[in-house]
């Protein structure tokens, strides 16, 4: 029987990143083909081949600061799209149309509630995270700029679940982004695709053996 459970932040306990995204998007002018293009020259495609300096790399693992990102990536965009694009608070107003997703918040709670140990695994890009009643919910939280790791790196799958007290074989990770599920699963951990509550919270109470939806 499966005792851990390890959910993502962004797109898993929020509402759509790309609902964010196109929101960010509109807001500021941003043409999304343009940000795709940076991203892939950064990432590579399909995330295989990557920059030789990865900023966002960087940025989840606390390498550089948040106005340094900013500033790179408002560079590239200007460039890319002979807009001025604001560096200052970029990444504020990216973040700034996340919501909770109050139905997924809820399982964690009573998962949580139910015995089982649960922990949140996350990558950031510097933003807030809104903390208040996490006590309550997570027995351990895993920010990737606080631990100088990220998704998909083995070390960071394996560090939550010894947080936990729990070996990886125990856990149920939920990410929204299938490489990182990937990942979890070569540590020993089962991985949910969440794309819905529903089909996250049926597979969470086959796992776990028990109604927590």
């Amino acid at each position: 029987m499966m005792r851990g459970l390890i959910v993502d932040w962004g797109g898993v306990l929020t509402n759509d990143l790309s609902v964010v995204m196109d929101a960010w998007a509109r807001d500021d002018g941003i043409d999304m083909d343009v940000y795709a293009s940076v991203m892939r020259d950064w990432l590579g495609e399909p995330y295989g081949l990557e920059a030789v300096v990865n900023p966002i790399h960087a940025l989840e693992r606390g390498e550089i600061t948040v106005p340094d990102f900013e500033a790179r990536l408002a560079s590239e965009l200007s460039a890319r799209t002979g807009t001025a694009i604001a560096p200052a608070g970029l990444l504020t107003r990216m973040f700034d149309r996340f919501e909770h997703a109050h139905d997924m918040v809820g399982l964690v709670h009573r998962a949580h509630a139910d015995g089982l140990k649960t922990a949140l695994l996350s990558n950031s890009w510097g933003n807030d995270y809104p903390r208040d009643g996490w006590d309550e919910m997570f027995d351990a939280v895993v920010i990737s700029g606080e631990v100088g790791m990220r998704k998909p790196e083995p070390e960071i799958y394996l560090h939550t679940a010894a947080l936990i007290g729990l070996e990886p074989t125990d856990c149920v990770f939920v990410d929204d982004l299938r490489h990182n599920i990937e990942a979890a699963v070569r540590v020993g951990m089962v991985g949910i695709k969440h794309t819905s509550y529903r089909d996250t919270a049926m597979q969470i109470d086959v796992l776990f053996e028990r109604k927590l939806a």
